[in-house]
Order: C-alpha cells, then sequence, then structure tokens
C-alpha cells in the first residue's frame, strides 16, 4: 500500500510540473539598461569621476567586464543587441535610411527575430522604454516587434517635455500610437531619464499582476547631445572641471590601474595635437568648457539617480534577487562637433539650448583608448558592462574581480535564451530567420563553465576590425591602411605590429572579408544618404 501510494504522489508531482509554465519559479527577470553616447570611464566603477553610487553598487555586489564591446554607433548596436546578429545581418549596417542593399535598408529586417519576440513567445512580459531608432520610420516599432508594452522615441535627442529646438519636434510613442508629450498621466513637465525609468516600473506593475517573469529594454537617452538637464544638477558640477581634461585624463587613467581595470603596461594615449592643452586656454575659454562638461555631468548623475530608483522598485516588490541588470553603452564618447562643440543658448543645459561636448572631452570620455563614437579603435567599441543578479552571481572584489574574456553585444540575445528557457527560432512569422551570433554569458557571469574563444567583427561607415584572441586588425575609413595591435599588452592601440606581421595581416584580411561577404557588410552602398 505504502509503495502505491508513493507512486500516486511521484505521478501527481509530474503531472503538475508539466502543468506549470516552463521554469516559471526560477527563471529571472531581465532588465537591459542601455544608455546613448556614454563613453568607457565616465562611471565609477570605470574609473570616472562624477559619483555614481548606485551603480558602484550594481558593480560591487554583481560582476564588471572590462573587455565588453557594442558596434560603435547607435542604430547598429540596438540592432545587434535586439536581435544577437551582427547589424547589417539585421538589416542596419549603417543607420536608418533605405539604401536598397540587404545590410543596409535602415529597419530591422524579417529575418532576425527580436529578443522580446523569443521571451515573449516563452511565458514573458516584455516592455520597452526611450529610443527605438531601428527603423520606426519603416514602421517597425516595438509593438509589432515583440513589446507587449512600450513608451518610445522613434529616435533620441528628446529630454524634457517641453523641449524646442532641433529635436523638440520628436514625437512620443504608447504602443505603437502617437501620444501627446504633455499627457496628464507623465506627470509633465518631465526629464526624459525620470520618465523612461518610472514608466518601466508600471509595465514591472503589470507584469507582476499577471504573474510572469519579465523583460525590459530600458534604452535612455542621456547623455546623448544636445546635452541637458535639470539645472540643480547641472549646478553640482560647475566649476569641476576647471582642472582640465589633461589632469583629469590621467587622474581617470591612474584609477582605472588601482582598480586592475587596466595593465599598468598599457601606455595612456597622448592627447591628440588637435586638441589644446588645457593651459593654453583663456580663463573664459576655460569657463565655457567646464560649463559644457558639467552639463554632461549631470546627465550621468540623473541616469545614476535612476537605476537606484529601478533598484529600489525592485526590492520593494520583491523582486531585486532574481532580476539580472545589465547596464552598458551604444558606444563609445561622440567626438561630433570638434574641437569647440556647442554650446549655443540662452542657459546652456535647458530645454532649449544646443550643447554638444565635443572631441576634447570626448577625449577624457574615453580613457585610455583612442578615437571615438564612429570609429573600430577601442575608443569607439569599448563600452562598460555592470551586471547584477543576487541569486546567481557571487560578488567578486578588489584587483582581480574584472571579467576579462572578451564578449560583444551580440551575446546579450543568447544570454537571454538561455536564462529564459527559450527556443530560438529558425522560422518565425513564416520567415527564416539568421542563426545566433552570441554566446551566453551565463558561465561567466555565474562563475560555473567558461566561453570557447571565437573572432569578433565590425564595420560601420568603412571603419572595420577583426579580434581573434588578442590580436585585432583595424581600420579607420574605406581606404584606411589595416593596423595590427596585440590587445594583451597594448589595448591602446599604441604600438601598430603590421609592417612586422604582414603574413597575419593578409590573413585577418581575408577572414574580415569572408565575415562581410557572409554578414552583409559587402557589397556597400556607394554613398551614404540621409
Amino acid at each position: 500500500m505504502r509503495f502505491f501510494c508513493l507512486l500516486l504522489l511521484l505521478i501527481l508531482a509530474a503531472r503538475s510540473a508539466e502543468a506549470k509554465p516552463q521554469g516559471s519559479e526560477t527563471r529571472p527577470n531581465i532588465v537591459v539598461i542601455l544608455v546613448d553616447d556614454m563613453g568607457f570611464s565616465d562611471i565609477g566603477p570605470y574609473g570616472g569621476e562624477i559619483p555614481t553610487p548606485h551603480l558602484d553598487t550594481l558593480a560591487n555586489q554583481g560582476v564588471k567586464f572590462s573587455q565588453f564591446y557594442n558596434t560603435g554607433r547607435c542604430c547598429p548596436t540596438r540592432a545587434s543587441l535586439l536581435t544577437g546578429l551582427y547589424s547589417h545581418q539585421a538589416g542596419i549596417g549603417w543607420m536608418t535610411a533605405d539604401q536598397q542593399l540587404p545590410g543596409y535598408r535602415g529597419r530591422l529586417n524579417e529575418n532576425c527575430v527580436t529578443i522580446a519576440e523569443v521571451l515573449g513567445q516563452a511565458g514573458y512580459f516584455t516592455a520597452m522604454t526611450g529610443k527605438w531608432h531601428v527603423g520606426f520610420n519603416h514602421g517597425v516599432t516595438p509593438h509589432n516587434r515583440g513589446f507587449d508594452r512600450s513608451l518610445n522615441l522613434p529616435a533620441g535627442g528628446l529630454h524634457f517635455s517641453n523641449q524646442t529646438g532641433s529635436k523638440g519636434g520628436s514625437k512620443l510613442y504608447l504602443d505603437g500610437e502617437e501620444i501627446a508629450r504633455d499627457d496628464p498621466q507623465f506627470n509633465p513637465p518631465w526629464y526624459g531619464t525620470d520618465l523612461w525609468t518610472e514608466q518601466g516600473i508600471e509595465f514591472v506593475d503589470e507584469a507582476l499582476a499577471q504573474e510572469k517573469p519579465f523583460f525590459w529594454y530600458l534604452a535612455h537617452v542621456a547623455p546623448h547631445f544636445p546635452c541637458m538637464a535639470p539645472e540643480e544638477t547641472i549646478a553640482k558640477y560647475r566649476g569641476k572641471y576647471l582642472a582640465g581634461w589633461d589632469k583629469l585624463r590621467e587622474a581617470r587613467y591612474q584609477r582605472q590601474i588601482e582598480s586592475g581595470l587596466i595593465d599598468p603596461a598599457w601606455k595612456l594615449e597622448p592627447r591628440p595635437e588637435e586638441i589644446p592643452a588645457w593651459d593654453s586656454l583663456s580663463t573664459d575659454e576655460q569657463k565655457r568648457y567646464d560649463d559644457m562638461m558639467a552639463i554632461y555631468a549631470a546627465m550621468i548623475e540623473e541616469i545614476d539617480r535612476n537605476v537606484g530608483k529601478l533598484m529600489d522598485a525592485l526590492r520593494d516588490r520583491g523582486q531585486l534577487d532574481n532580476t539580472l541588470i545589465l547596464f552598458m553603452s551604444d558606444n563609445g564618447g561622440n567626438a561630433e562637433s570638434g574641437i569647440l562643440g556647442k554650446y549655443d543658448g540662452d542657459q546652456p543645459g535647458n530645454p532649449h539650448s544646443n550643447v554638444f561636448i565635443g572631441r576634447c572631452w570626448a577625449h577624457l570620455n574615453n580613457t585610455p583608448f583612442r578615437k571615438y563614437k564612429h570609429y573600430n579603435h577601442e575608443g569607439g567599441i569599448a563600452t562598460p558592462l555592470i551586471a547584477h543578479w543576487p541569486s546567481a552571481i557571487k560578488p567578486r572584489q578588489g584587483r582581480d574581480a574584472w571579467i576579462t574574456t572578451p564578449t560583444h553585444l551580440i551575446d546579450i540575445m543568447a544570454t537571454c535564451v538561455d536564462l529564459a528557457e527559450a527556443e530560438y527560432p529558425a522560422e518565425f512569422g513564416g520567415n527564416n530567420i539568421a542563426s545566433m551570433q552570441g554566446k551566453s554569458l551565463k558561465p561567466l557571469l555565474t562563475g560555473f563553465g567558461t566561453m570557447a574563444e571565437r573572432a569578433l567583427f565590425w564595420e560601420h561607415e568603412g571603419n572595420a576590425a577583426i579580434r581573434v584572441g588578442n590580436r585585432k586588425l583595424v581600420r579607420e575609413g574605406n581606404r584606411g591602411a589595416w593596423e595590427l595591435f596585440d590587445l594583451e599588452h597594448d589595448r591602446t592601440e599604441q604600438n601598430n605590429l603590421a609592417d612586422q606581421f604582414p603574413a597575419e595581416v593578409d590573413a585577418l584580411k581575408e577572414q574580415w572579408r569572408e565575415w562581410a561577404l557572409g554578414a552583409n557588410v559587402l557589397p556597400k552602398p556607394p554613398t551614404k544618404r540621409k
């Protein structure tokens, strides 16, 4: 009799497990936070002087990646992150203009799926807030690419509900339908960094009411130009940048060495000749540059404050422990507008001004690396990645806490599929789907297992690169000479080895070209059109 009772209990338990949604009690919630135009060294864990206490907490209670990569530009990064493909495979090799070639259609194509589409099939509630910029102008919206709920801008650049100027005409969309920026439900006037966070928290509440795990893609617009922030936050930083980019960059570099983020053998890239020495500037010039960077620093503080708001909301709802939070940037610091930058308006930093921090401060943003947004040198493609998941990640402290394995945006899809116990489809909506290009970060996050070595590739606007192991071949522009670097000993790309190893250069060039032909990088459009 006892045997039959035990057998009955086992059968009932098995049936109960079958009836339960797959992994419903153990699968984590996932929040991907992407910021816009933030440099490698702008936050505290990566050497910055801007106070970022909440990001510091994420890093101290989670893990930090020292060699995580983006694509060097906003649209391609978003396409790659959302689909797990190289951006040209998803249809966005450049920006959102349709250039009539498969890799350059300016929108997510039908041969890719988004994380939201895959996780939605696995029972997740999916939400998106912030900047979209993967083909809204072609009818590709969060609402029709798998997101249950969304509040988004088609592109970026809007920070205030009452903003004017070049981005002042930007429209706001709720679940694919245009909605007034001053709609009372958003408590206007609002600052965007607050809005994207607070609306996302409301979406989280909807997920919890439905008893579903959630995936939330939080795509901040900050700190992208036009740089603007609440005046009370800007005021905290005025005068703090009068030390200038030369001294501040050296200070960031020293903090990076002390934390173990970079090898002291990696030489700090010297200040390019085009950037003036800080001490050569007049008092008025220094004051102007100081105020520009104060506005930018205020935007970073607002991002950090909202990370804290998000964490508090998850903690209050009993969700923080089993939520994986990933924080990263879409490209390196932005040198657009050149040496002078832009500093326009009666009160620079307010909703009616136009501020670009320019190349001089971008050189600080990307400490210790070369180049900026657009380029495939490390300054353009290296981003912080912080991962926080208390129930699965054991915090790592000290100089050896960094995860040094080279990783890439293409790995975010694979990670989400793995953790959500989802199935990446070979076919979706009647279309064949390109194979995932990335690998799950789960072994690196949890410390159980390793990630196999693989080649990583880049191309944008003719800038190109391939990394195999610690060797990197990189080119500036279609007609630029290929440079070869040993990133183990020279990640700041100061010692070009191309002349010493011509056979290796040729082999890597051929490997890059084979990838480019297979990933819709080639053929390229004859010109870029806006």
